[in-house]
């Protein structure tokens, strides 16, 4: 007769602890991420259009809904106003 293989036995699961890491970190009204002017103009071009889409895209307020958004968008980013 053979003799059994015994298996090893399972390992058990590591217990819980909670482990503070630096991708844990708090973000303060402050942080910013470094955005090239390509991104910031598609951010403001796209809150535009948000400010467009709420008027029923009613002509006439292009550059109005441009400049709200653009001071919108560089506020939240804490940037410089752009040219066009």
């Amino acid at each position: 007769m053979a003799a059994k293989k015994e298996r090893p036995a399972p390992a058990k699961a590591p217990k819980s602890r909670t482990v503070k890491t630096q991708t844990q970190a708090t973000f303060g009204g402050h942080a910013r991420a470094d955005l090239s002017p390509d991104e910031v103009r598609k951010l403001i071009s796209e809150a535009a259009y948000y400010r467009a889409k709420q008027r029923g895209f009613k002509p006439g307020h292009e550059e109005e809904d441009w400049i709200q958004a653009e001071a919108e968008i560089l506020r939240r980013i804490g940037g410089e106003r752009t040219s066009q």
